[in-house]
């Protein structure tokens, strides 16, 4: 049973406050108590995600957010009977509770299993130019550029090794051969890694086509051109609680109008906002998909990721969002490349 001291929280602490619990206590979830140490609620990564698409700051209290009815065992209970309700009830984590409610451990069904790698297939699109990076792209590909003190690409596959990950198809086209010729067949990065050629530049969803054999697993698709911490485990979970047949990642940005902003009913005026800051989400380039969903791209042609996302909502698919609040940057321009090399040595160093 865990030691949960780490991970306690009272309903006024804030949501960050509860981001940094659930980071530090490495087990996904924070739990929140009363001065008597009674069980409150939950919290775990897909509830803070979930407040933050509805617009919840993260400075609010984790009272906004957290699951008020969660599922706990007795101290009493014995090991079959809470094996059962992992079972049962499709959780991750148990709190244990003494007669009175009060909180006296955590059973985590990651100890009760035998480890394994993720048999997930990552999917790295890497055909890219790079042309707004030239001339840094002229005699290499994109993906093998120094960022901090390795390639962009070596970071992305550790990264996905690193949380289990060891199933890999590269998509290649530019240069391919310098991609292939460092990567081999990943044996040297704990890795399998497969190449799939795309003749023709085929877009960021085509070349998925060529995949030879998918297994019923959710396949994770990225851009090889994104620095991030993004924590691939929440992802697919995210994925998985929420029924989805397509996920993508989203980031949230501001924008500062830089003038005052008049709303009008005809000619009278309602209001004035002063350089008011609009914020949305945009696509962040990393996505979960289901197996079947490949089927609705179609063969032969260039074919982006938004356009699949709009064929599944024009068809009433799920498709969710997951917001990323780890840090994230797409190097697509030489300001974002210098700005991640400045940024490697204080996220990605000690990788």
């Amino acid at each position: 049973m865990k030691n949960i001291k780490k991970l306690l929280l009272f309903p006024s602490d804030s949501i960050r406050v509860a981001i940094e619990k659930i980071e530090k206590g490495l087990v996904q979830i924070a739990l929140v108590v009363d001065e008597k140490n009674s069980l409150l609620g939950t919290v775990t990564d897909g509830d803070i995600r979930r407040g933050i698409l509805k617009g919840i700051p993260i400075e609010e209290k984790v009272n906004k957010i957290m699951n008020n009815s969660p599922v706990t065992a007795l101290i009493s209970d014995n090991s079959e009977k809470v094996w059962m309700m992992f079972k049962q009830k499709a959780v991750r984590h148990i709190p244990i509770l003494d007669d009175t409610g009060k909180l006296i451990g955590l059973e985590i069904l990651e100890s009760r299993i035998d480890p394994h790698p993720n048999e997930n297939i990552v999917v790295l699109m890497l055909g890219g130019l790079g042309l707004r990076l030239r001339p840094l792209t002229e005699n290499f590909p994109k993906p093998l550029l120094k960022v901090g003190n390795k390639p962009l690409l070596v970071t992305i596959v550790e990264n996905f090794v690193m949380q289990g990950f060891h199933k890999f198809f590269f998509s290649v086209n530019y240069k391919s051969h310098m991609i292939e010729n460092f990567f081999g067949d990943g044996s040297k990065f704990n890795a399998e890694i497969s190449y799939i050629h795309e003749d023709d530049f085929m877009g960021t969803a085509g070349s998925l086509k060529l995949i030879p054999k998918i297994d019923l697993n959710p396949i994770i698709v990225m851009n090889g051109d994104i620095l991030t911490k993004v924590d691939y485990n929440h992802l697919l979970d995210f994925h998985l609680v929420n029924n989805s047949c397509a996920t993508m990642c989203v980031r949230e940005n501001n924008l500062q109008i830089p003038y005052g902003v008049v709303d009008l009913e005809n000619q009278k005026i309602k209001s004035i906002h002063e350089k008011p800051v609009k914020n949305f989400f945009v696509n962040a380039g990393i996505y979960v998909l289901n197996p079947e969903i490949i089927s609705f791209i179609p063969e032969g042609t260039k074919f982006d990721m938004p356009q699949l996302f709009e064929t599944l909502i024009s068809k009433n698919k799920e498709v969710i969002a997951f917001p990323i609040r780890e840090y994230w940057m797409d190097i697509g321009q030489k300001d974002d490349f210098n700005k991640a090399n400045y940024d490697f040595f204080t996220f990605f160093e000690n990788s």
